[in-house]
């Protein structure tokens, strides 16, 4: 049993290493390695980036423009502050997590891009943020758009109540797009902008059929029924005043995955399959969406990198239409989701760091970051933006953003995400009843807690 342990740390420790040695020429720097003049003469940062960032000008694959990369950005700290240097370390989504980790165990970074800064934080990793904003007196949390901050709080390991170790860099949002192109051909009115689950229902039956002026077999609706069937469903029980369950630290979380809101949920999904062509357990079906050939009326669960930026590549934006998720009473509901940037506990230039966290949020940044990179601001003053205002579909994105549930699902990159995404599909092809799949993900779920 000790030689099957030690294999496992070394295996663990190699595969460290070689990450480690993927990301080569990342290495953190302090006092003493940067510039010689200046106000920050000598301070140096590298800052992790994940995405499709690039150091220099390339061509965007989806709208073929050409795109200025990060030295853009590079350029601009270093003229507001004169001395440091700022490196980069850019990686892809692929693997991220695991990437990310091996850095921040070997100290390789100052700044991290962080989607998962509700598992980090409670490794102790993380600076606080709060003292921080409290001694920056031009610094306010207002610039952000509404729950942003909030959505990305999480618990460190001495933490009672959540506190900040990440704020608002790449927006994101979830809603539920469709064709008006369609539904004009079908003779159905266009989705209001806060649809219920039987409107939409009912809007999809209609359009599932024969096209009566293209005579193509159309269909009402379509969902991923794989990797993110979990926050479909889990907004889908949102929309009915139901929730995930409750508790943010491990010890206090409660999940509700098999309450009658989620069971219906389930069951509404199940009806709606039958309304949307095959394979949705193997996110296929929808091949034609956001093409002139579109066969499919609604899209649960979209997002703006899947719909604004190829909607205006394609010249589609006046067929794309945006209703908001199914929302509870309170007007909340739908995952929260973007990318929160953040301080390492070890960093040797946290005042540095500090300068970057809020030139990553400053208008220069986010410009750059909207107009270049087609990505999502977080900054309420993006919304004046000619740029912004010329992008119509962004304006359903922007309320979105500020309804989803917060804070983010604590759950939502563990285990039990892909138990309860593991049972969906289970229900969708047939193995389970609704009721059966989440009694299952529930016991499931609460053993994982339990045994964690």
């Amino acid at each position: 049993m000790e030689k099957k342990c030690f294999s496992k740390v070394n295996v663990l420790l190699a595969a460290v290493l070689v990450l480690a040695g993927l990301l080569a020429g990342c290495s953190k720097s302090g006092a003493g390695s940067g510039k010689a003049d200046g106000e920050w003469a000598g301070q140096k940062i590298n800052v992790q980036l994940i995405g499709d960032f690039a150091m220099e000008t390339k061509t965007d694959p989806v709208t073929g423009e050409s795109v200025k990369g990060v030295e853009v950005l590079k350029e601009e700290f270093e003229k507001q502050h004169p001395g440091a240097t700022v490196e980069f370390t850019l990686m892809p989504w692929e693997g991220y997590t695991e990437k990310t980790q091996a850095m921040i165990t070997s100290g390789d970074a100052d700044v991290y891009q962080m989607p998962g800064t509700v598992d980090f934080a409670p490794q102790g990793v993380l600076e606080p943020l709060q003292p921080y904003i409290d001694k920056d007196e031009e610094f306010d949390l207002d610039i952000f758009i509404e729950n942003q901050v909030e959505g990305w709080k999480a618990l460190g390991p001495d933490d009672d109540e959540l506190q900040i170790y990440g704020l608002p860099f790449l927006g994101d949002a979830r809603f539920i797009a469709y064709d008006k192109q369609l539904f004009d051909e079908w003779g159905v009115e266009y989705l209001s902008d806060h649809p219920t689950m039987e409107e939409v229902a009912e809007k999809a039956k209609q359009m599932t059929g024969k096209n009566p002026v293209t005579g193509e077999q159309n269909y009402g609706i379509w969902f991923r029924g794989d990797w993110s069937s979990a926050f479909t469903l889990i907004d889908l029980a949102e929309g009915q005043n139901g929730s995930w369950g409750s508790g943010f630290a491990w010890d206090e979380i409660e999940f509700n995955f098999d309450s009658p809101e989620m069971v219906n949920g389930l069951n509404w999904l199940l009806d709606m399959q039958e309304l949307a062509p095959e394979g949705l357990v193997s996110n296929q079906g929808n091949e034609k969406w956001l093409t002139e050939e579109n066969n499919i009326a609604i899209m649960l669960n979209q997002g703006p990198g899947d719909t604004v930026k190829p909607a205006y590549a394609q010249g589609l934006e006046d067929r794309i239409g945006i209703a908001q998720e199914f929302k509870n009473d309170e007007g909340v509901g739908g995952l929260f989701a973007g990318s929160p940037i953040t301080i390492a506990k070890d960093s040797e230039n946290k005042d540095l760091a500090w300068e970057w966290v809020k030139f990553a949020t400053s208008e220069f940044t986010q410009q750059y970051i909207f107009e270049e990179m087609g990505l999502v601001p977080s900054i309420k003053s993006a919304m004046e933006w000619d740029s912004v205002k010329d992008t119509e579909l962004m304006q359903p994105v922007f309320e979105a953003m500020r309804t989803p549930w917060t804070p983010r699902y604590p759950w939502g990159s563990a285990q039990p995400r892909f138990i309860l995404t593991s049972e969906v599909e289970a229900a969708l092809t047939g193995e389970r009843s609704a009721e059966e799949a989440l009694t299952k993900a529930q016991k499931e779920s609460t053993e994982w807690l339990d045994n964690r």
